[in-house]
């Protein structure tokens, strides 16, 4: 049966469609226009959200839980519960995100994420879907390592990586690595050939190092200033090529606590409406009440929204829909902009965007409701959820 979504404004999110109108069938999006243009097929269900908005599916390219668990314990009950989280909260997609663990146990879990990305199961309802794992460590700097366990950081090594790419049968879609670490650039390399996005992050890079890992084939930066060498205005090192190389995507935590709201602001005007991705970095903790939470293979103390150890922040508690709303504030973005950050970019980063990241016909039904301030009212995966 034909499903068709109508609502006051649709976001492809390249365009603005008033009176919006999305056909839906088999899980793939069949048509998108506005009912000037349209004609609604007959027998087709038709559900009408009156004043809200459709817009894409958010996808999150680095999360390490949510819901009380973590990604790295693999297990199916606890993706699910990570995965039924994240789609009240408008994601669709994303990428589970290791951080840096004895060698035995990231081997353990990237072989179990790897066969849920691999599984991808279109019957799961209405849950976020794993499109890929994001290794962040271990191949990072000690000096810029935050609450990464400095016994477990291992220098760049292709031979190692061959280890996590077989563990996770081929599924790693994004990497994070410090690129002034000798051996960095020949992962950088050998990774990218993979098709593998590798991203600068853990980094006390000076400028070149950075510049020479673009040139190796480093495509995105992670988590920007988090974990970076500060901005120099004589030697402007990484933070200088992540915020000036218009081939550099990079994203943020946009929680108004790992960077301040200025700063955000900062980070939108220099990278702009095409190379700007908003990131959760959220843990365990997210949508739980304060306590102590698990992230990876250590325990983080959550209070007010803070996730700490060590007097270091160790993720966050923020949502992807509420980092949308943050940038409307932030950034006095209005919420088209906005939504491109957590859908279309991202998609465009992953190598997706051929299927998913925009509503536009052929691509899948990845679809969330949103109120024009922002808030979510229904998520819909696959064309399940109407």
């Amino acid at each position: 049966m034909k499903i068709v979504l109508t609502a006051a404004e649709l976001l492809t999110p390249s365009d603005l469609i008033a009176n919006g109108v999305l056909i839906i069938e088999d899980g793939k999006i069949s048509r998108v226009g506005s009912r000037a243009d349209t004609e609604i097929p007959s027998g087709a269900r038709h559900v009408d959200f009156a004043d809200a908005v459709l817009a894409p599916g958010f996808i999150d390219v680095h999360i390490h839980g949510g819901a009380g668990h973590d990604v790295m314990e693999g297990e199916p009950s606890a993706m699910a519960a990570i995965e039924t989280f994240l789609a009240k909260h408008g994601v669709t997609s994303y990428c589970p995100t290791t951080v840096t663990a004895p060698l035995d146990k990231t081997l353990c879990s990237l072989e179990k994420l790897g066969r849920a990305v691999k599984a991808n199961d279109p019957d799961r309802g209405i849950r976020a879907r794993p499109i890929g794992v994001h290794l962040e460590g271990p191949f990072i700097s000690t000096v810029k390592c935050g609450v990464h366990p400095l016994g477990d950081i291992l220098a760049p090594s292709v031979e190692v990586f061959e280890q996590f790419w077989k563990a996770a049968q081929g599924r790693i879609s994004v990497m994070t690595v410090a690129p002034e670490l000798p051996g960095a650039q020949q992962l950088i390399r050998d990774a990218t050939s993979r098709g593998v996005r590798v991203s600068l992050g853990h980094s006390d890079a000076a400028t070149d190092p950075a510049r020479a890992a673009v040139k190796a084939g480093a495509s995105h930066a992670t988590h920007t200033f988090n974990a970076m060498r500060k901005l120099d205005h004589r030697e402007p090192g990484i933070l200088g090529v992540v915020l000036s190389d218009d081939g550099l995507s990079a994203d943020i935590i946009a929680d108004g606590i790992h960077v301040a709201p200025e700063m955000v602001k900062m980070f939108l005007a220099a990278k702009g409406d095409d190379r700007a991705v908003l990131i959760t970095d959220a843990i365990s903790a997210t949508g739980m009440p304060d306590g102590k939470y698990r992230l990876g293979t250590f325990d983080v103390e959550v209070k007010d929204g803070r996730c700490m150890l060590d007097g270091h922040l160790a993720g966050s508690v923020l949502t992807m829909d509420l980092a949308i709303r943050n940038v409307m504030t932030f950034a006095q973005w209005n919420l088209q902009r906005s939504v491109r950050l957590a859908t279309l970019n991202p998609a465009r980063l992953l190598g997706i965007d051929d299927r998913k990241g925009s509503l536009a016909p052929g691509k899948d039904a990845d679809v969330v409701v949103l109120s024009k301030s922002g808030e979510v009212i229904r998520t819909i995966v696959g064309g399940v959820g109407v």
